[in-house]
């Protein structure tokens, strides 16, 4: 992708990883360029582009290939987003000629890696396991939080709440979603993960996602399913997750929680000079 403006235009990139979908400007070597007003209308699918998160690329900071900054389509600031990290580390690593990369997000420094079979693992750091980190409101028991269903909070750069059900295909995810991402034990909101057992080492998860809704995949919500589930003695650390938009595998080593999954390129596209001053 020629990165730098056209004319006046923005140049940008859709991508999506297990369905995922993400707009990515890079804004290497000119500055930051996203504003919430410019979020929303890019994340309206019928008025803009149409995302689930938009990824902006910037500079390297201490010592990275890069650094990235996320945001939802509601306009507002997403602290971490796997799938997409792992979609533009792809996109970096084509760019510099490298198998694996380095980037610095609000999560902190994450590293990331280009498999045989062209998926790609990010390390996107271990989970946040005090109430003040993922953050809760208050000093509640993290694995049995007081909210129906029984839920576990796990935090991995933003916040999941986690519920384990019979069977996550029954879900009413429309209704029960915002409930919990608006409920006042998480004063950032929050993501919501529902989660059954389907096989020794296998979830199926269905996703909320705080600030824009009902999602194909979420990376850094398999991670807090994987880690919760885990955690609660269902699985080991080594878990497949089977989403509505594909599979994600997650394994929580030592390191971090590295999460691996597919990476698809959709195209590339001009925002007009009249979009970008609409939506300043």
């Amino acid at each position: 992708m020629d990165t730098q403006t056209q004319g006046d235009g923005l140049r940008f990139l859709k991508m999506h990883g297990a369905g995922n979908d993400f707009v990515v400007i890079d804004s290497r070597g000119r500055g930051a360029v996203t504003t919430p007003a410019l979020a929303r209308a890019l994340g309206d699918r019928h008025r803009g582009v149409g995302f689930d998160q938009l990824a902006e690329i910037g500079d390297g900071q201490q010592g990275a290939h890069f650094s990235l900054d996320f945001w939802n389509n509601d306009g507002t600031r997403a602290g971490a987003c796997g799938n997409a990290t792992r979609c533009v580390s792809d996109y970096v690593m084509r760019d510099l000629g490298l198998e694996a990369v380095s980037l610095v997000t609000a999560r902190g420094a994450l590293s990331a890696v280009r498999l045989a079979d062209g998926r790609v693992s990010v390390n996107i750091g271990p989970p946040q396991r005090i109430w003040d980190q993922v953050p809760l409101a208050r000093d509640v028991n993290l694995m049995h939080l007081p909210l129906p269903g029984d839920p576990v909070a796990v935090g991995m750069g933003n916040p999941h709440c986690v519920l384990f059900v019979a069977d996550a295909e029954t879900v009413e995810l429309q209704t029960l979603g915002p409930r919990y991402e608006h409920d006042p034990l998480f004063p950032q909101r929050t993501n919501v993960e529902f989660a059954s057992l389907t096989a020794p080492n296998r979830l199926r998860m269905r996703v909320w996602e705080r600030g824009t809704g009902i999602t194909l995949a979420c990376g850094s919500g398999a991670c807090a399913t994987a880690v919760a589930a885990h955690l609660r003695g269902m699985t080991g650390r080594q878990v497949t997750l089977d989403l509505d938009g594909g599979v994600l595998q997650v394994d929580w080593r030592d390191d971090g929680v590295w999460m691996t999954g597919p990476v698809a390129y959709v195209f590339e596209g001009v925002l007009s000079p009249a979009f970008l001053a609409a939506h300043a």
